[in-house]
């Protein structure tokens, strides 16, 4: 088994350690916040993800899971060094590599032995090769040290999953030794492994991604003209899974991709073309799109009522997914702001997020409007005089169609994530829209069910 040192403890390099430790290396996790460390020590994670606080606490007690912010100890007798610490966006579309750079540094003039440096982290290609040409420059003792590229392709709310049992691990190397080296650390996973030179292997990651992205634009895309034609894009996106070319999976329409990697590494893989002199075409469409889906429900309630001033909203979901508690280019901080300043009184509920959004947006008067923060559903949607649904949380895909005619003042819903069946929404009396489908709009509701329903509440 190998002595590795993670730098970071995000999403990336807090659940690259804890899985590292589950196979049975020895992993020093490294962080410069001492609250952040201490809470890790105490069996707390510091991000929300399923069965992560589990591998901590049970690998932690065996000695195999540890926390530091001495970074010296660390990495100066590691055999293998990963770096997972944030490559966030730049103003314009680029990747800040100060973070990675910082810690090639450190790792510079604090090794003892040779050591192989893995960037996990989601980086331009070529970056790896300056990483390592940057480490050589500042090296201290007289060691080999070598660096490989490892990109992570896990998704958040399924993180540990997804590194316990991924598809493939992809491995970027410049040398047989640096290879094996890997390898080896790989090898208690029992996974597929693609072993590629560096550059290749950080390509991979974007062009994986991107693809994603690609798909989800394009879907959504189809989704606003199926609305203009007649076209239901659920049945359309049933119809088209069947092929295996395309697959079943990134079909659904909703409002937009977010997270930190889809509009990151998009934004990012379009920069770098750019810088080359060359238009990625496709990857410019899908971000032009996305930008634009994101708000295609505000526009919708914008046109379907005289005023939003005064209106209790409510907004059900706030994280860009659900099983996470990361706001990161989520919908709704794109919608809340727009609904603030047109006078809506919000009350929001989030299982896991709302103590994020919050730091945001505080509980109280915010712009021209207010913003409550809820435990429960219901005292969301109690009056409310319009509903937007921006994250599939399993308990608010849960809710009952009739609930919304129950406790809402005008019960008019915005779904972005098609939860629901249009026909059950226009039989339980609710005015629904959603993305790609029908709307069950008031008159729906009138002339196919003539039951009394009332879309107004008294």
């Amino acid at each position: 088994m190998y002595k590795i040192a993670v730098a970071g403890t995000g999403y990336v390099g807090l659940v690259a350690g804890a899985c590292f430790a589950e196979v049975g290396h020895r992993v020093t996790c490294v962080d410069i916040d001492e609250n952040k460390v201490n809470l890790m020590k105490s069996g707390v994670s510091p991000i929300y993800e399923a069965g992560l606080e589990e591998l901590m606490q049970k690998n932690y007690a065996a000695g195999r899971l540890e926390y530091t912010t001495d970074y010296i100890s660390a990495y100066k007798d590691a055999d293998a060094i990963f770096i997972g610490v944030g490559t966030p966006e730049q103003p314009d579309g680029s990747a800040n590599l100060s973070y990675i750079a910082t810690v090639a540094r450190q790792i510079a003039e604090t090794i003892e032995k040779d050591c192989l440096v893995v960037v996990k982290s989601t980086v331009p290609v070529g970056t790896n090769d300056k990483v390592e040409q940057f480490i050589n420059d500042f090296l201290v003792n007289d060691v080999r040290v070598e660096v490989a590229s490892n990109p992570e392709f896990l998704a958040q709310g399924s993180a540990v999953h997804d590194t316990l049992y991924a598809e493939r691990i992809i491995i970027g190397t410049e040398s047989k030794w640096a290879e094996e080296q890997l390898k080896g650390i790989f090898e208690p996973f029992h996974l597929p492994i693609v072993s590629v030179n560096r550059r290749s292997a950080e390509m991979i990651k974007y062009a994986s991604n991107d693809f994603l992205a690609l798909k989800i634009s394009y879907m959504n895309d189809i989704a606003n003209l199926c609305e203009l034609v007649g076209a239901d894009i659920q049945a359309v996106a049933k119809g088209m899974s069947f092929d295996e070319r395309i697959g079943s999976k990134f079909l659904n329409a909703g409002i937009g991709y977010g997270g930190s990697c889809f509009p990151k590494d998009t934004k990012a893989l379009d920069y770098m073309a750019r810088q080359h002199g060359y238009e990625l075409r496709t990857v410019k469409a899908a971000i032009d799109v996305n930008n634009d889906q994101k708000t295609v429900l505000f526009n919708k309630a914008s046109k379907r009522l005289i005023t939003i001033n005064g209106l209790k909203v409510a907004i059900l979901g706030l994280t860009f997914k659900p099983g996470t508690d990361d706001l990161r280019e989520a919908a709704s901080l794109e919608n809340v702001p727009l609904l603030l300043d047109q006078g809506a009184e919000i009350y929001a509920y989030d299982p896991v997020g709302s103590s994020n959004f919050s730091k945001v947006y505080p509980e109280g008067m915010n712009r021209k409007g207010s913003i409550t923060y809820v435990e429960k559903i219901e005292d969301a949607l109690t009056d409310a005089n319009v509903c937007f649904i921006f994250t599939e949380w399993g308990d608010i895909k849960a809710v009952p169609p009739e609930t919304f005619e129950k406790l809402m003042r005008t019960p008019l819903v915005y779904d972005g994530r098609n939860i629901y069946n249009v026909v059950d929404m226009r039989d339980a009396g609710v005015e629904y829209h959603s993305i790609g489908r029908g709307s069950a709009t008031r008159e729906d509701i009138k002339e196919s069910k003539k039951l009394g329903f009332q879309t107004a509440r008294s």
